[in-house]
């Protein structure tokens, strides 16, 4: 088929300009719409929900990229023996793994062993486990620098995973910042972060992220970014208060009543 050069240079400064912002989702999440932050602008271009099956909601995902994530060595709800087959079926282009195996006692060798068994022969981008952004040793960037080491070159990975919780932007940016300097090989993804229990709630928080998306949409090596949680203040309460405790409810991207919040209408 015949395309022009007009049409050839429309679709690749479309292309070069797709946004990176995507939904950090939950299994709770099944009332809520994704398709609210499609408005065809594309800035959010991604969802992702924890696990290796299709995100719950009312719309599936919502016209997004879907990324599995084996977020456990091995799980009911994710079994890892139906990793390759999930992903040949729903054609994921990226997989996300491990949620903080740093803070759950995986160790870095049993992590490059089990990746190089199973990540290494998914014929898709792949994500090193997502790590929490404490600076103690044998932790965070640590840790993943750890596992490095211990796939001693054998383990295919594209990105390296973040998550961040603080008190300020400025921080924020900071360790971004020192991820690259340490992997400055590898794109980054931020797959959690959000200000930890601001006193202005949400307020704070949208003071926040209108701060790290314009940071983050302008550092050319993050790939993608997803501000902790695509959910309700209700929901969020009723399911996790373990979160609720640590961040607050005012980093929702819904309201109540399913319509995008404040921090909500920051993604498009």
């Amino acid at each position: 088929m015949f395309t022009s050069v007009a049409s050839f240079v429309a679709l690749f400064a479309a292309a070069a300009e797709a946004g990176k912002r995507g939904l950090c989702w939950t299994y709770y999440d099944s009332t809520l719409d994704p398709g609210v932050f499609n408005n065809g602008d594309g800035e959010v271009v991604a969802i992702y929900d924890y696990e290796t099956y299709a995100p719950p909601s009312t719309n599936g995902a919502g016209g997004l990229g879907f990324i599995g994530m084996q977020r456990c060595l091995d799980c009911s709800s994710s079994p890892i023996a139906d990793l390759a087959s999930r992903q040949a079926a729903q054609g994921w282009a990226t997989v996300f793994t491990l949620n903080e195996p740093d803070a759950n006692g995986t160790s870095p060798s049993e992590a490059a062993s089990w990746y190089i068994e199973y990540i290494n022969p998914l014929p898709i981008k792949k994500a090193l486990p997502a790590v929490t952004s404490s600076a103690t040793s044998g932790e965070g960037l640590s840790w993943i620098s750890e596992m490095i080491t211990a796939c001693a070159g054998q383990c295919s990975y594209d990105y390296i995973n973040l998550h961040w919780y603080g008190p300020s932007f400025a921080e924020f940016q900071s360790y971004v910042e020192s991820a690259h300097t340490q992997f400055p090989n590898n794109q980054l993804v931020i797959t959690e972060f959000a200000l930890q229990n601001p006193t202005g709630g949400q307020a704070d928080q949208v003071t926040f992220f209108q701060q790290a998306f314009s940071f983050l949409d302008g550092a050319s090596y993050v790939e993608l970014y997803f501000p902790f949680v695509a959910t309700s203040p209700s929901l969020l309460q009723t399911y996790d208060n373990e979160a609720v405790t640590y961040v607050g409810t005012g980093s929702c991207l819904y309201n109540d009543d399913g319509s995008p919040s404040a921090v909500g209408n920051l993604m498009y």
